[in-house]
């Protein structure tokens, strides 16, 4: 009988501890505040930047409580399948190479604003490219721009702060440098069509170049559309995800396009 007596007490104790210790991994599971589609250009010169990228992605979706869906194309990319979704971020995939209904169904999601977008670097890539014709809407979403040049050869570059009150650069110093950089260049300046958050100063430059722009915007977001959307162009080598002020203003857009605000220090 004091046996029984026992084993009956050490039951109940085993199912208070592993009751004990189900609730905080129910509490987690539960403190998802959102669901992000990666959509990720693998396997050409970016790609030690996008796998850079791609691992700290995956570590500030750990600590900001998101997740994270990686896809190398957009060919599940529909209307439905978006519903599933609260942010994309065009991790440097071009904007061609895209199915009609594909395409279709992003401008309807930026257009109603049913998540949010922030996209990098090649995402601007608009003109007539491996036999594909720009995407008119695309050019129009990034202010009206065609591509035009880069610094092949990459060159550091002072980036100036010009809206510090916006939730996506918050924090940063006035001025903060980025090196490597493939600076790109466009026919026009977005600068009429979007709000322009940052720009690059090109007598900055190091090494000189004479492929600029004169006024040369390089973060922005179109308020025309519903969606929360912001365009970072620095996104070429893997550096990037080594310089502090980079990855803190990436945090904050992504954060602040999926309609959630900043929670705690930037992700190491």
């Amino acid at each position: 009988m004091k046996t029984k007596t026992i084993k009956t007490a050490a039951l109940k104790l085993a199912v208070i501890i592993l009751t004990g210790l189900a609730v905080p991994v129910f509490a987690q599971t539960n403190d998802l505040r959102f669901h992000a589609l990666v959509l990720a250009e693998r396997g050409d010169q970016h790609e030690p930047f996008v796998a850079a990228a791609l691992a700290w992605l995956k570590d500030t979706a750990t600590n900001d409580h998101f997740t994270l869906d990686v896809f190398e194309n957009p060919d599940k990319v529909t209307q439905s399948f978006l519903t599933n979704y609260q942010l994309i971020v065009q991790l440097n995939y071009p904007p061609y190479r895209w199915s009609d209904a594909a395409k279709a169904a992003f401008q309807d999601y930026i257009e109603q604003g049913r998540g949010g977008w922030v996209g990098f670097h090649h995402a601007t890539l608009l003109g007539e490219f491996d036999g594909y014709h720009i995407w008119p809407w695309f050019s129009d979403f990034m202010g009206g721009i065609r591509f035009k040049n880069y610094i092949a050869k990459r060159a550091s570059g002072t980036v100036v702060v010009e809206d510090p009150t916006h939730p996506a650069m918050k924090g940063l110093p006035a001025t903060f440098n980025i090196d490597e950089e493939e600076w790109y260049t466009f026919d026009k300046d977005p600068r009429p069509n979007v709000h322009v958050l940052a720009h690059v100063d090109e007598a900055s430059y190091q090494p000189p170049s004479d492929i600029k722009m004169g006024d040369h915007p390089v973060i922005w977001t179109n308020e025309k559309m519903k969606a929360r959307n912001i365009y970072i162009l620095m996104g070429h080598h893997p550096t990037l995800l080594k310089n502090e002020d980079y990855k803190m203003l990436v945090q904050h857009a992504i954060l602040w396009a999926a309609g959630q605000a900043k929670t705690n220090s930037v992700s190491q």
